[in-house]
């Protein structure tokens, strides 16, 4: 079931595999950020976050300029205090972007996992 479609992301709640995915397409600019958090919020309020497992899918996700590293680097530490089971976060396609990730992951604590892709359990 979808929950957000908006041009930038997407955001889905799957029932039945007891996920939130959410998905980015090209680059979250500063003036999306805010939307985006929101969206966020407002999606994860509808489940029970420490049955589901949160799918931060950043596959089509593109290298992010310089100055808005330290919203990525929030947005990872967001996650990581939501209370979901488990977190998953797919790598970019773009290997700059992959680059970008592992270093804001290595910077902050963060309890989920990086991924290739999309388990075929979803």
């Amino acid at each position: 079931m979808i929950v957000v479609d908006k041009k930038k992301y997407k955001m889905a709640i799957n029932e039945t595999a007891k996920e939130v995915h959410v998905q980015v397409h090209g680059l979250i600019r500063e003036e999306d950020a805010e939307g985006y958090m929101k969206d966020l919020q407002d999606t994860i309020n509808k489940v029970s976050r420490r049955e589901y497992t949160l799918v931060v899918d950043s596959t089509h996700q593109t290298p992010v300029p310089s100055k808005v590293l330290p919203q990525l680097e929030g947005a990872m530490q967001f996650y990581t205090t939501l209370g979901f089971k488990d977190i998953l976060v797919v790598k970019p396609s773009s290997k700059i972007a992959q680059v970008q990730i592992r270093n804001v992951l290595e910077r902050i604590v963060f309890t989920g996992k990086l991924v290739d892709k999309i388990p075929h359990s979803m």
